[in-house]
């Protein structure tokens, strides 16, 4: 430290000694003190002692008898409630609790004795907490009296789903899809995408005295009519709460509406919020576990016609708190979805949870994820819908949700197609523009899909068949260069005659009119479809559960051979079977592969590469034996035509036509292109490079 730093310290410190010295009590003050702790303590022991009474300890009894949850233990039934700091429970009439005061638990054995006068005090306070809980429970006992009950399901249902309504929570216990089924190990069962033993939500409004915890409750069904039940708490005195439920025919949409009627006279004004709470265990419904894993999780949409929708990772497990308002809340697998829909929106914060369950553990059998989602909506206790939403259970088909924009939000674009991964922003505009469109059309001819995909095949290589004549005309150029391109290769060998021999081949392309890269650039143009469809089998809906020749499902790997055995690597990556268009198509991979290497002479001057070629159709077999049997299927089919198409140009495209044509072009003068320019302008800068280099190295 420098001088300057040791005197501000000194002077600091001198400073905090004379305040100190001068705010000091003196004697008197001392002594003062001293005689008023005396006067309290006597004071304590002046104070009258309360104490329960055994009329008191009754009226507990039957509080905690009528508001308190019963729970089986050891064969007998005991009751127990708590409330703030107090907390009692009742076993064969006989009653005991605790009350908890700042550091201290006192029993509530002890309240019903004279205390000593040293512990008045705390004794006091104590039975005046007892006292205030009992009159609480008594205040709201409306609340407390529904706790109990007999649950039982009423059911709703039209020509695509069925629902079943609890009386317990007064929530959807049970969806069923009519229009599909489950796959387990084989064999179709039901497609029941929601379950109340795996799914729970409900509505909670906390006062400063009690918990109103719509979960806890039993209500009471009212059959409205045939596509509406109302499920309702009657308090008395004309106060009512509601959970209505209506079900429209030809929809996969539920209208959920919140009702109350004279709540104000028990839920304050000042209570602004009601918290939502929901939760999933999303079960396997799919042969293909894979992508069933892999597109399953939690989506949600922010609020406004702009709002980005974004989801928690779908591979590991995820948190998020999310600020913003929500418009809607989904839980998602790979074909079907649980969304809420809220007419008004979610309040931040929003609490977000995915946790990926591991496969080994033997409670958690035959489910993939849990899901959680924590949220708030606006409330008031004097409006008589309080809340409303749309809830979405049905399949991921595009169309479908997309539909839905105009029926639920006519001035806001709900994005619910975003649940499905049909790719990054390019290859999505080709799937839902281009592809989806033509798919739908096909499958109207009441076709097998097998058959459908077939005629997709076909059209997407009809759009791309003057790209593909472009890429095949480029090629057969460099064919009939071949000779010469080898004389140049001859004449110029080594690397120290490599630029020389790249402009001795420009040259020659340049007077030929052929350019290496033109055979390249429309099979690049090609590549957005082939990743587009890459994204849209394993998302197609339609494809679930169509079987076509040996596959079973086109939406999940067409398995021909499977083993239990887990073998390193192996089962991790490869899987623990063989698809047999995964096979088929690897092999006619393999085969185009040597078909174009042998029509493309540059090819072969690079061996490495060459077997870089050959080992591509293996990888892919690894990559595409767990995705669906659909889209193997499809990469065969286009295989197939390519390679027919690949003779078919050599009919066409004659060679010595093409040599002739060369020729006359030779004899023009040509321009050259901004490419052909560029590259020997490149050329020469590295050639003048070389020259300054070697100057440098025989001067040396």
């Amino acid at each position: 430290m420098d001088k300057n730093t040791i005197l501000g310290l000194l002077l600091m410190g001198l400073v905090i000694f004379g305040f100190m010295w001068l705010n000091a009590p003196d004697e008197s003050q001392m002594q003062q003190a001293a005689t008023e702790n005396v006067a309290k303590d006597e004071n304590v022991g002046s104070v009258l002692a309360d104490s329960l009474s055994a009329a008191e300890i009754n009226t507990i009894k039957e509080a905690v008898k009528l508001y308190g949850k019963v729970e089986e233990k050891e064969g007998k039934q005991v009751y127990s409630i708590q409330n703030g700091a107090v907390a009692f429970s009742m076993n064969d009439n006989e009653v005991v609790g605790t009350v908890a005061l700042s550091d201290t638990v006192l029993p509530l054995s002890s309240l019903t004795k004279m205390p000593e006068p040293s512990s008045r005090l705390l004794h006091n306070a104590a039975v005046k907490e007892v006292r205030e809980a009992v009159a609480k429970m008594t205040k709201y006992s409306s609340f407390v009296k529904f706790v109990s009950g007999d649950s039982t399901t009423v059911q709703l249902q039209n020509n695509l789903m069925a629902i079943d309504l609890s009386t317990k929570g007064g929530v959807i216990s049970s969806v069923t899809l009519k229009e599909y089924t489950a796959y387990s190990k084989g064999n179709t069962v039901p497609c029941e995408i929601y379950r109340n033993d795996n799914n729970s939500y409900g509505f909670v409004l906390n006062t400063h005295t009690q918990r109103f915890d719509t979960k806890d409750f039993y209500f009471k069904p009212v059959q409205e009519n045939d596509s509406t039940v109302l499920m309702l708490l009657e308090f008395g005195t004309g106060v009512e709460f509601g959970i209505r439920y209506t079900l429209p025919q030809n929809s996969y949409l539920v209208k959920m509406e919140v009702v109350q009627k004279n709540m104000n006279t028990i839920i304050p004004a000042n209570i602004a919020t009601m918290d939502f709470h929901w939760y999933q265990k999303l079960a396997r419904h799919e042969m293909g576990e894979m992508f069933e894993e892999r597109n399953s999780g939690l989506y949600y949409k922010q609020l406004g016609s702009g709002g980005d929708v974004d989801n928690l990772s779908e591979t590991s497990n995820d948190r998020e708190e999310v600020e913003d308002k929500l418009k809607w809340i989904g839980f998602k697998d790979q074909f079907f979805s649980s969304v809420f829909i809220a007419d008004t929106y979610f309040l931040g914060t929003n609490h977000l949870t995915s946790k990926v369950i591991e496969k080994d553990v033997p409670d958690h059998k035959g489910f993939m994820k849990e899901l959680w989602a924590e949220s708030q909506l606006e409330y008031s206790s004097t409006n008589p819908n309080p809340a409303s939403f749309h809830l979405f259970f049905g399949p991921n088909e595009y169309k479908l949700l997309a539909s839905y924009d105009d029926i639920i939000s006519p001035d806001e674009d709900l994005k619910l197609t975003k649940m499905i991964p049909l790719g990054w922003s390019l290859f999505r505009w080709i799937n839902t523009g281009v592809i989806i469109p033509i798919f739908n059309f096909l499958g109207t001819l009441d076709l097998n899909y097998g058959i459908i995909i077939l005629l997709l095949t076909i059209f997407i290589k009809i759009v791309l068949f003057p790209l593909t004549y472009k890429s095949y005309s480029s090629q057969a150029k460099m064919r009939v260069l071949a000779p010469d391109i080898k004389e140049i290769n001859d004449k110029y060998p080594g690397q120290e005659n490599a630029l020389k021999r790249n402009q001795k081949m420009m040259e020659l392309y340049s007077r030929a009119g052929a350019n290496p890269m033109s055979g390249c650039l429309p099979m690049l143009l090609q590549m957005p479809i082939l990743i587009a469809m890459f994204s849209f089998f394993p998302s197609a809906i339609e494809l679930r559960g169509e079987s076509f020749l040996w596959a079973k499902d086109l939406s999940a790997p067409d398995v021909i051979f499977s083993w239990d055995a887990h073998i390193p690597l192996i089962s991790t990556f490869f899987g623990n079977h063989l698809s047999l268009f995964c096979l088929l198509m690897t092999a006619v991979n393999i085969l185009y592969t040597y078909i174009n290497m042998q029509s493309n002479p540059s090819s072969n001057q690079m061996p490495g590469m060459k077997w870089m070629m050959y080992l591509m159709p293996v990888m892919f077999l690894v990559f595409f034996n767990n995705y669906a049997a659909g889209l193997s299927y499809y990469y065969f089919l286009s295989l197939i035509i390519t390679i027919g198409q690949t003779y078919a140009f050599r009919l066409i495209i004659k060679e010595d036509k093409v040599r002739a044509k060369m020729a006359e072009n030779a004899k023009k003068p040509k321009k050259k292109s901004g490419f052909m320019a560029r590259l020997e302008e490149a050329q020469r800068q590295q050639q003048a490079m070389l020259r300054e280099q070697q100057k440098r190295k025989g001067g040396k």
